[in-house]
């Protein structure tokens, strides 16, 4: 007599059209997992969150771009793996299945970016996960000549550009989230001289820039980067209230507590909303997130476990964390920007955008792991912020050829508002985010 072997069930919430492959269907996307054919994957095109299943053996893998989340559920008839883009969806599918008493929020468990995830359903105990790089680009492998480097970087940016635009309608009009910095101002250039290239019209590219009380340096500096460019006409000023700033609904939206992440999805919440009742068919949005994990543009000083040479010398540390290996406070997230994209995807699907930022692409951050940082560098800090500037400004140049300000680094949460309101709007307080977020399941738990 054979042995009753438990069912294996995979609950996949991620809504079918959320995938955004540009080349490939789903169904070869999803073959292409299950072969754990690495080069097959890398090769996809867009934005996906893909699931595939055969018998017990489930494959899962994510563009860095969104999160892609999963719980292991435990029924009579066997496990079942349960997979969405966001915690409170999962919550809702265990209760509503009578297997809420199961959820805790730090059950559940993010695809790491950049790898295929495989799970083995056989019930108690499931084993591990194990993790299949499929993104593993050369380290420091182009010469130490800025300009090189910024030609190559400024390529990838453009090719990604171009490819994003090819998929999307002629007529739909394109925001651009608008600093007047040096992620930002590179991508509004690179579209604009995309579409005259491409024999479309730039009218159809806005640079919108948030003003909270009518503050803040973004606004002034968005508009010298506007006049310099001569591009003027592209230039619209969002203007909100401090009070429309809620970190806690932030908090909720992107389900995290990082200060950093918290209060950047704060002022795009803001931004997003009053797009969206200024135009309200607006569909497309590409901004330059990922670009300063990219060039590693963060003062390495505001974080005490880094040093110089541990991001100098660490692959996609910036990305990734550091890595599938290595021992994590919480396994409910990855690491890096694999961890922090929500503040960009969570918030632009909060008010129905769909988002694109060609920095998050494979080949651009191939080019940028390709720059020789610790040559660059040579130990001081102040030598590795100041190569961001340098290396897109002169790829700007080269690429498109377009004298681009290189304005010094200013988080959008910061150049948002007044520095003397900056304090008070962004206190930073991790332990009071992180309450709050432990009180929105605190019902179901």
């Amino acid at each position: 007599m054979s042995q009753h072997q438990p069912i294996s069930r995979v609950i996949n919430l991620i809504p079918e059209e959320s995938q955004r492959l540009w080349t490939v269907g789903e169904s070869e996307a999803r073959r292409r997992l299950l072969a754990s054919d690495v080069d097959g994957v890398l090769q996809l095109d867009g934005s996906f969150a893909l699931v595939a299943q055969d018998g017990e053996r489930v494959a899962l893998a994510r563009s860095l771009d969104r999160p892609l989340r999963y719980f292991l559920a435990k029924s009579v008839d066997g496990p079942a793996l349960i997979v969405a883009e966001r915690i409170d969806e999962i919550a809702s599918e265990l209760a509503r299945r009578g297997w809420g008493a199961q959820f805790h929020p730090s059950y559940s468990r993010m695809v790491p970016a950049h790898h295929i995830t495989t799970l083995r359903l056989i019930g108690c105990p499931d084993p591990n996960p194990v993790h299949l790089r499929f993104f593993d680009p050369p380290r420091g492998v182009l010469p130490k000549d800025l300009d090189v480097i910024g030609r190559h970087y400024i390529e990838a940016v453009y090719g990604e550009v171009r490819r994003w635009l090819s998929v999307h309608d002629r007529s739909a009009p394109i925001g651009v989230p608008f600093s007047g910095g040096v992620d930002s101002g590179a991508i509004l250039l690179c579209l604009y001289k995309l579409l005259l290239n491409e024999g479309q019209s730039p009218a159809r590219l806005k640079a919108f820039t948030l003003s909270v009380d009518g503050e803040g340096q973004d606004a002034r500096q968005a508009h010298d980067f506007l006049a310099r460019t001569n591009l003027e006409m592209l230039g619209e000023i969002i203007d909100i209230s401090s009070s429309d700033l809620d970190p806690l609904r932030a908090v909720a939206v992107i389900e995290d507590y990082k200060p950093l992440d918290v209060d950047c999805a704060a002022v795009n919440l803001a931004l997003l909303a009053a797009i969206r009742d200024r135009y309200p068919d607006w569909n497309l949005l590409v901004d330059g997130d990922g670009g300063d994990e990219n060039l590693k543009d963060y003062p390495i000083e505001e974080n005490s476990e880094l040093t110089i040479r541990s991001v100098v010398n660490n692959r996609m540390l910036y990305q990734e964390g550091w890595g599938v290996e290595s021992i994590k406070h919480s396994l409910t997230y990855s690491g890096g920007y694999s961890r922090g994209c929500v503040r960009s995807y969570a918030c632009a699907r909060e008010y129905g955008f769909e988002g694109f930022s060609p920095y998050t692409r494979p080949s651009v951050i191939a080019v940028a792991e390709a720059i020789p940082f610790a040559e660059l560098a040579e130990g001081s800090h102040e030598r590795l912020y100041a190569l961001k500037g340098e290396i897109v400004s002169r790829g700007v140049r080269s690429v498109l050829g377009i004298e681009m300000p290189a304005f010094p680094k200013r988080r959008f949460q910061h150049g948002s508002v007044s520095a003397t309101q900056a304090t008070r709007l962004f206190p930073r307080d991790e332990a009071r985010y992180r309450r709050h977020f432990e009180t929105l399941h605190a019902a179901a738990v």
